[in-house]
């Protein structure tokens, strides 16, 4: 195993996702008693054997900071990380920006990160393939947008991963499940309710 290999592993495996740069300024961030609600550990793609557990809903940036989203997430984000009791995690991601035509700029900008995943990740790690595809459009509030990455390493690591944008006004929010398996393991109908739950919740 390569230290990159290495690196990028534990990245997709950690327990914080994000999401990307920040396009210009925003409004302050988040919190769980006056920003947008957070979906609660029930909503989640359901675990066959274990339930999923939630942290705090948190100002800042997700650490470590996430794959597929950008590089350096903005200090208004606010994230509240999820797992189960065993290797299934996610995270929410929750962007107040001070306009609806920042949050529609934030929002194209998370979605072409994702797109653009999969070369980046191969581009970054030899030792990496990677694979994407887009599971469509939804119809919830001002929209948002399915994706899945599946990635594997030379070593025999094989994790698949489901993302999702949506928007309300100028809120824009990010959730990532993931899990050590291949495209078979993608729960991808729990994950669209799980998307349509978490931008109900946006105002």
């Amino acid at each position: 195993m390569t230290h990159r290999s290495r690196r990028v592993r534990l990245t997709l495996a950690a327990l914080a996702a994000g999401t990307a740069a920040a396009v210009g300024m925003a409004a302050p961030a988040a919190t769980a008693a006056t920003g947008p609600k957070f979906l609660k550990p029930g909503e989640l793609p359901p675990h066959p054997t274990s339930p999923w557990y939630a942290g705090p809903v948190t100002p800042g940036q997700p650490d470590p900071l996430p794959v597929c989203a950008g590089e350096s997430p903005p200090s208004i984000s606010s994230h509240r990380a999820f797992w189960t009791e065993f290797d299934t995690n996610a995270v929410q991601v929750t962007v107040v920006e001070r306009s609806t035509q920042r949050a529609k700029d934030f929002a194209a900008l998370l979605r072409k990160k994702i797109r653009d995943c999969a070369t980046a990740l191969e581009r970054q790690d030899p030792d990496m393939s990677a694979s994407g595809r887009y599971y469509g459009h939804l119809n919830v509030e001002e929209g948002a947008d399915v994706y899945g990455l599946h990635t594997a390493s030379s070593w025999g690591a094989s994790d698949i991963a489901l993302l999702s944008v949506g928007r309300d006004g100028r809120t824009v929010t990010f959730v990532k499940w993931a899990q050590m398996g291949t495209w078979r393991h993608a729960q991808v109908a729990d994950f669209k309710k799980t998307t349509k739950t978490a931008v109900n919740k946006l105002y």
